[in-house]
């Protein structure tokens, strides 16, 4: 055979309703097309060189899926290549009816370790082998299901080990320079498919039918994921797909049959650092496969109330010795959970109050981000849990405005944590009767310009600075039957120390209350009563 070889494929882009209109016995009729238009010589030796006949394919620029997803039969490759001995043991099989395992030990294909044979160790250690993509594509069908994943859509997300890029090198310099315009490889190499292409072809439509729902080519909320190592996985492998390097670069796609594909640019002139020579090293052992089918967190946000000042906002436990009665975080995070089924939460909240400070009037911004959720509940769902916490017995916490937060709620917490404005109302007490006059100098304060070092109750967790902040307005409120309380109304920027203010912190804190009015203040108790913050 001589001149360029063309792939085969169907006329077009054929819709997914296409793709399932095709018999198999039009996938068989493609097929055999496929392999008679390529150069029956450089196919006898690739095979004899153990490289399998997906990986030929691929090779020649087919990237139709059907090219990977079947099986194809040993005497569809009789009928182009002659007889010839063990066919089956390079991926060719005597018959392909589903997506069971097979009973045949294949020859690993020293090209792609065994991938496009759907043959792998699974995290067990097991060898696994199944008849075609089909079976790989159930296998993460069974997974899904089994874990009670409520989807409407998924991305598909493949690894593999960078040295399969030098073995097609290595076999591309080969091919040209053992057959050169012969086979049709000479300007050809932008046209090659790469392992992981190849592999997301043959199975993102059996999943997608599987599942009944479809791919999406950007990142969905729902990620399967098949990383491929040389080693058995490890644990950290069952991170949520979502956990990656956000500085890594994707190379340019083209869509076929609406997947992705990137092409290889296989070329003997590309140099490797380890270069492959041909025939490639035989191999006894295929890749591991760890399959991770997984959710990205998801967030609930709202507004909480505090009533109890023996409640932390997060789990508190020193020596192992619980400090307060609960935890605003275990309170919402436990009726949340169930709701959304999912594996563990985080607690985030705009700013903290301390255990002893309630947290009243508008309630402070909150999220609970749930990680692998099964469900992403519905409005009813939410309202439900936001109900099944506001009725709990003790009454020690209340939850607003609970909401999916799909947006920028997570942006509007950093920044409610120290640019917004929030309200206390406090009880203090001074070392004498307060006068009319000091109730006029401190509501006549607009805007006081405060300079706080770090306090010394938190100096052990928090770097010793010096904080400019802004007391906006205070106002002072009798308490009826006595000269020397008073409640202590202000408004002020965020991350304020409000204990300090009052207090002075032996003068770390400046003005402060105490300095004000030139006596010993001290305050007794505080609330914090509103947090300003849009979008919650």
């Amino acid at each position: 055979m001589s001149g360029e070889t063309e792939a085969v494929s169907l006329s077009g882009t054929p819709t997914t309703a296409e793709l399932a209109a095709v018999s198999n016995e039009e996938e068989t009729r493609i097929l055999s097309d496929a392999i008679r238009s390529l150069p029956p010589q450089a196919v006898k030796d690739l095979l004899n060189s153990e490289v399998c006949i997906a990986c030929i394919l691929r090779l020649f620029g087919f990237r139709e899926h059907f090219h990977f997803r079947s099986s194809i039969s040993s005497s569809m490759l009789h009928s182009v290549l002659g007889e010839s001995e063990h066919l089956e043991h390079y991926g060719i099989l005597a018959g392909s009816k589903s997506g069971e395992e097979l009973e045949v030990q294949q020859i690993v294909c020293r090209m792609c370790l065994g991938i496009l044979q759907y043959l792998y160790r699974n995290d067990k250690g097991i060898l696994v082998q199944k008849l075609s993509a089909d079976g790989l594509a159930a296998s993460i069908d069974e997974m899904i299901k089994q874990d009670g994943h409520e989807i409407d859509g998924f991305s598909l997300e493949l690894s593999v080990p960078p040295v399969l890029l030098e073995h097609d090198n290595a076999v591309w310099s080969y091919m040209k320079k053992r057959y050169g315009q012969e086979v049709g490889i000479a300007e050809e190499t932008s046209k090659c498919v790469s392992v992981k292409d190849a592999l997301k072809l043959a199975i993102t439509y059996p999943i997608e039918n599987m599942l009944d729902v479809k791919s999406s080519s950007i990142p969905s909320s729902f990620r399967i994921r098949l990383t491929y190592s040389q080693t058995k996985p490890s644990s950290s492998m069952a991170k949520s797909p979502g956990e990656t390097n956000g500085s890594c670069k994707r190379r340019k796609t083209a869509d076929v049959n609406g997947v992705p594909v990137r092409s290889s640019n296989f070329s003997g002139d590309q140099k490797s650092s380890e270069p492959c020579n041909f025939p490639l090293e035989k191999v006894n052992e295929p890749y591991y496969l760890a399959l991770v089918c997984c959710r990205t967190p998801i967030y609930i946000g709202g507004r909480y109330l505090k009533f109890s000042r023996n409640v932390s906002q997060t789990r508190w436990i020193i020596d192992d010795e619980r400090k307060g009665e609960s935890s605003v975080e275990e309170i919402i995070g436990s009726s949340i959970l169930p709701a959304c089924q999912g594996d563990s939460y985080k607690f985030h909240a705009a700013g903290r109050e301390d255990i002893d400070v309630r947290m009243l009037g508008s309630g402070r911004p909150f999220m609970v981000e749930v990680q692998n959720a099964r469900r992403v509940p519905s409005e009813a769902i939410i309202k439900e849990t936001e109900t099944k916490i506001n009725s709990l017995e003790e009454k020690l916490v209340a939850v607003k405005n609970l909401k999916l937060e799909v947006n920028n709620g997570w942006g509007l917490m950093h920044e409610g944590e120290s640019e917004k404005q929030k309200q206390y109302c406090s009880l203090v007490w001074i070392s004498r009767t307060l006068e009319d006059e000091d109730v006029q100098t401190i509501t006549a304060s607009k805007d006081m310009k405060v300079l706080q070092r770090t306090p010394i109750r938190v100096l052990h967790r928090r770097s010793p600075l010096e904080r400019e902040k802004i007391i906006h307005w205070m106002k002072v409120e009798r308490v009826a039957g006595s000269s020397q309380y008073f409640l202590l109304h202000l408004c002020t920027q965020a991350g304020t120390y409000i204990k300090e203010f009052v207090h002075g912190d032996f003068g770390r804190t400046n003005p402060s209350i105490g300095s004000i009015l030139g006596c010993r203040a001290e305050i007794l108790q505080l609330d914090v009563t509103d947090v300003k913050m849009d979008g919650f």
